[in-house]
């Protein structure tokens, strides 16, 4: 069964730092588009941020540039999100997802300032990890 499992949340203090990680069960995560989607308690799902599987090309949400980085470690099929300088309006449940795209669609985009999947025909979620930023 196809699955992903993230890890790393946990209490940090404002301006410290976390790395999450996503790995994957019963499918090679490296072929997929990896996003990092957000959500905090009353609050909208947000994309900030993607890796594409075609060339590795990464996106960030306006929220998080020049604070958070997303990268492969195709050795170990595994993502991660190393993310600097938290601020308390980070703190949410962060979840990673896997993107198989449809042919010649952009797996992932900016939109308004947000990381956005393409169109896809396959999509796996994790079940997230808490981030708290909290002094």
């Amino acid at each position: 069964q196809l699955q992903l499992v993230e890890s790393g949340g946990g209490l940090v203090q404002p301006g410290g730092s976390l790395r999450l990680s996503c790995a994957a069960s019963g499918f090679t995560l490296q072929y997929y588009a990896i996003g990092w989607f957000r959500q905090a308690p009353g609050k909208e799902r947000e994309g900030v941020s993607c890796i594409s599987s075609a060339d590795g090309s990464t996106y960030y949400a306006d929220s998080v540039k020049g604070r958070f980085t997303i990268s492969r470690d195709n050795a170990n099929d595994t993502v991660h999100l190393q993310m600097n300088g938290l601020k308390p309006e980070d703190t949410a449940t962060y979840y990673c997802a896997g993107l198989k795209s449809l042919r010649r669609v952009a797996e992932c985009t900016v939109v308004g300032g947000i990381v956005e999947f393409g169109r896809g025909y396959l999509e796996v979620w994790g079940q997230g990890t808490l981030v708290t930023v909290s002094s």
